[in-house]
C-alpha cells in the first residue's frame, strides 16, 4: 500500500471551467468516469486528499463558505459512489500574494503531513492538470500524473524540464499505468 493519493480539483475531478470559478454545487461538472477512476486507485493508498489552489476566494468572488458548500458537496457525491476522501486543502491566496500557499508551494502538502504525521510524501502519487500540479509533487518526491484535460498551458510543459511520471486521458486509464509501472 502506498501512503497517499494527491488529488488537484478542477481539471482532475470536476471539469474546470477557464478563467471562471465554481463557487456553487450546480457548476460542479463531474469528469467522465471520476468515480470509476477513484474506486480503483483508492485502495492502493492510505490515504486521499484534494489539494486545490482557490484564489477565487482572494478575488472576492466567492466566501469560504460557499467553497466550503461545493467542498461539500463533492465529498457527499464520492462518498455516495464509495469513495472516501480524508481531507481536502486549499489555498485562497492571490497568485500575486508574496509567499502565498499555492501549488507549487508545498505548504498544503505540509499541513497535510501535520494533520496525519504517519504520511510519507516518497510513497504518495500527485495527480494534476496543470505543471503547478507537477512542480508541487515533484517537490516533495512524489510520483506525479498529468491528467491531459487542460492544453492552455503547452507552451510552458515545453519550456520546463519537468514532466510528469505519467500522462493519462482519465483516472482509470492512470490506474492502469500505475500498477504496470508504480
Amino acid at each position: 500500500m502506498y501512503s497517499a493519493l494527491f488529488l488537484d480539483r478542477d481539471g482532475v475531478i470536476n471539469r474546470r471551467i477557464p478563467g471562471e470559478y465554481i463557487s456553487r454545487p450546480e457548476e460542479v461538472e463531474f469528469l467522465p468516469n471520476v468515480e470509476e477512476g477513484l474506486r480503483l486507485l483508492s485502495p492502493l493508498f492510505r490515504y486521499v486528499f484534494i489539494v486545490t489552489n482557490q484564489q477565487g476566494i482572494g478575488k472576492g468572488v466567492m466566501s469560504k463558505e460557499d467553497l466550503a458548500v461545493v467542498h461539500d458537496f463533492i465529498l457527499d457525491h464520492l462518498a455516495e459512489a464509495g469513495i472516501l476522501i480524508d481531507a481536502i486543502y486549499y489555498c485562497p491566496d492571490l497568485k500575486g500574494k508574496a509567499g502565498n500557499c499555492r501549488k507549487p508551494n508545498p505548504a498544503m502538502a505540509w499541513q497535510a503531513k501535520e494533520d496525519f504525521p504517519d504520511l510519507v510524501f516518497g510513497e504518495s502519487l500527485m495527480v494534476g492538470d496543470s505543471l503547478s500540479d507537477v512542480l508541487f509533487g515533484k517537490k516533495l518526491g512524489m510520483k506525479t500524473a498529468r491528467i491531459l484535460t487542460r492544453f492552455d498551458e503547452e507552451a510552458a510543459w515545453e519550456a520546463n524540464e519537468v514532466q510528469a511520471d505519467f500522462s493519462c486521458d482519465t483516472l482509470v486509464q492512470l490506474y492502469h499505468a500505475f500498477r504496470q509501472k508504480g
